[in-house]
């Protein structure tokens, strides 16, 4: 068997799609599963909105929001499987106790995305549609459609349940020598920044108090993330100087 390290260009290409495919076999699989299961999901997805009247304006709005709520469903389930592909495609760089390690890791991933998931739901969610139904409420009558609010709730959910894998991920990159500790504690005031303009795209709303929900928690994920670095981070060798 050739080695898979010295692969051509092709045929890490080849792998790649291969790998791609898989992840959209499993997605669709999940998604055909959410069909059976889709007014508990709406149900579960409308249960902030008890205060505001959603309603739709156009015919085709229902379909288009079965089969949107669907394939998010279908996305959330899948997101395990999907990462472990992403690490299988990249496995072949790796050494053997590398890849035992990225491995092992994978399933703390998908958790995170579902701990991240509930985060955004239970936690973030209920502020921002109370700014929502509360804003404005004196001089328009707020009736939202059922495709704006299922964007904002589908896209909160997923960005949260994305960001929340911010400690594993950077915890094998620093296991791999990808970054360190040192790197990555310089970077402390970088990170700040970047995590509330992260919150300000996720966020649905513009008022500060929602933004730093989202912000606080990947701050403290990151902190988080130098803190498993620290116990991962396998250090180069010194060169020895070679004496004359």
């Amino acid at each position: 068997m050739a080695d898979k390290k010295k692969m051509p260009i092709m045929g890490h290409f080849a792998e790649m799609r291969r790998r791609f495919f898989r992840g959209v076999i499993a997605v669709i699989i999940a998604t055909l599963f959410s069909f059976i299961f889709f007014n508990q999901i709406m149900a579960v997805l409308t249960a902030p909105a008890q205060e505001l009247d959603l309603q739709t304006i156009t015919i085709m709005e229902p379909l288009s929001i079965f089969f949107r709520v669907c394939l998010t469903a279908g996305v959330i389930l899948a997101m395990p499987y999907l990462i472990y592909q992403l690490f299988a495609f990249l496995a072949p760089a790796l050494n053997p106790k590398e890849k035992r390690y990225v491995y092992t890791a994978v399933p703390f991933i998908g958790g995170l995305f579902l701990v991240g998931v509930a985060f955004a739901y239970f936690v973030a969610l209920p502020p921002a549609f109370r700014f929502f139904s509360s804003f404005g409420s004196s001089w328009v009558n707020i009736e939202p459609t059922i495709s704006s609010y299922i964007n904002i709730v589908t896209r909160l959910i997923i960005g949260v349940g994305l960001a929340f894998e911010t400690p594993l991920i950077i915890m094998v990159l620093a296991r791999i020598g990808v970054v360190s500790p040192e790197w990555l504690a310089r970077k402390r005031k970088v990170w700040v920044v970047v995590a509330f303009v992260l919150a300000a795209i996720i966020t649905p709303t513009f008022d500060p108090i929602n933004q730093t929900i989202i912000a606080v928690p990947l701050i403290v994920l990151y902190e988080m993330s130098i803190w498993l670095s620290k116990l991962v981070y396998k250090r180069k060798p010194k060169p020895v100087p070679i004496e004359d």
